[in-house]
């Protein structure tokens, strides 16, 4: 007597293999969204510096900043960063989020200030840069530390 036996997975089989697949997915999926969030405000902070530290160059060769009023205004391929070579032509003026980048510079300082990320993540808080210094941005708590009460 021969026994009929059919060959495949059974339905158990298959659903035990698509929950292991879903739950590998979503692990994936969480940690790409953080990575891409983390390059993002690496990509933010390394614009603000690279304008900071062309703006530092401008004060080397003249002995003050230049009268500039929005960040905008220093990207741009008019501004005399672009045109004495002191940042690439091209940077952008909105961060990686698409929101605008914020700087304004005078004859003795200047500050360019980023947003952060529009997400309210306390691992990319709104920094800030001026001369010779680079972090989070005024009233902001660097990450890590918290605000004490105002007494």
């Amino acid at each position: 007597m021969k026994k009929n036996r059919q060959s495949g997975f059974s339905l158990m089989e298959l659903l035990v293999a698509m929950m292991i697949i879903a739950v590998l997915a979503t692990i994936g999926i969480k940690k790409y969204n953080e990575f891409s969030a983390n390059a993002r405000y690496i990509k933010a902070h390394d614009t603000v510096k690279q304008v900071g530290d062309g703006l530092d160059m401008y004060f080397l060769k003249h002995g003050k900043y230049p009268d500039i009023t929005s960040f905008e205004a220093m990207v741009e391929p008019n501004s005399v960063l672009v045109k004495e070579n002191m940042i690439p032509m091209g940077v952008s003026a909105t961060d990686p989020w698409g929101n605008p980048f914020e700087g304004k510079a005078g004859k003795s300082t200047y500050e360019l200030k980023c947003a952060g990320d529009p997400g309210g993540s306390p691992d990319r808080p709104p920094f800030s840069v001026e001369p010779g210094r680079v972090g989070p941005a005024p009233g902001a708590a660097a990450p890590g530390t918290e605000k004490e009460p105002a007494k």
